[in-house]
């Protein structure tokens, strides 16, 4: 069951990343929050000295919180929702979970030490199919500290990374592209002859500096490509 104040920081969170509070805006003052959410003092400044060290709010003494002006960044690609792209080209999507597993960091990975924080993390090893003909397998590692909902959410129904842009904001992200060969068991997943050319994407997102998750999925070459579309940016 999540926390309490990790409740009401993801609410906040998440109506900042979406624009419902914008920059500059006050965040409802302590007693009003205590109010909303039927909680202790206590519960409510835990949860905003978590927006705070994470940069979702700067608070001013004696004047309270106010939602913090954004950094600039420049988003080269975004992160894609698979199920919305393969439906918008006229297929049927859906995902098979082939694997999950609950494990702890391994000191020789350097990314799920990273990423696990101290705790565990969640193995996902799946299928991503359109019109039932494999289109990309994912392994994806979730941390479990900063995600503790994704243990008990049921993946054979939402693919991982469709679940967690629904249920987790991020602030970074990070991509890595590479074209590669098929090697015996990627193409054994894939269906396809082996050292077929694939295009091999890793992905690691953070919210606030916490690692969320990492994944490296890898698509058929001849059914999947990237764009991005780029224009001066704002001054």
């Amino acid at each position: 069951m999540t926390p309490l104040h990790d409740r009401i920081r993801r609410d906040l969170e998440r109506d900042i990343l979406a624009g419902t509070r914008a920059p500059g805006s006050r965040i409802p003052v302590e007693h009003e929050l205590m109010a909303e959410y039927a909680c202790s003092r206590m519960t409510v400044s835990k949860a905003l000295a978590a927006l705070a060290a994470d940069g979702f709010i700067e608070r001013r003494k004696r004047a309270g919180s106010f939602v913090a002006r954004p950094r600039v960044h420049s988003m080269v690609l975004d992160i894609p929702d698979l199920a919305v792209e393969v439906r918008n080209r006229g297929q049927t999507y859906a995902f098979r979970l082939d694997s999950r597993a609950i494990r702890a960091a391994d000191t020789a990975d350097a990314v799920a030490t990273e990423m696990a924080r101290g705790g565990a993390l969640l193995h996902l090893s799946g299928t991503h199919l359109a019109d039932g003909i494999p289109l990309a397998i994912e392994d994806r590692l979730i941390a479990l500290v900063a995600v503790p909902d994704a243990q008990a959410a049921d993946f054979s129904v939402t693919s991982p990374g469709a679940w967690l842009l629904e249920h987790v904001a991020w602030t970074e992200a990070e991509s890595r592209i590479a074209a590669i060969g098929a090697d015996t068991a990627t193409a054994r997943r894939l269906q396809i002859a082996g050292n077929t050319a694939c295009l091999a994407i890793d992905r690691r997102t953070w919210r606030g500096g916490e690692p969320i998750t990492y994944v490296r999925q890898i698509f058929v070459g001849a059914a999947y490509d990237l764009s991005a579309r780029f224009g001066p940016a704002a001054r």
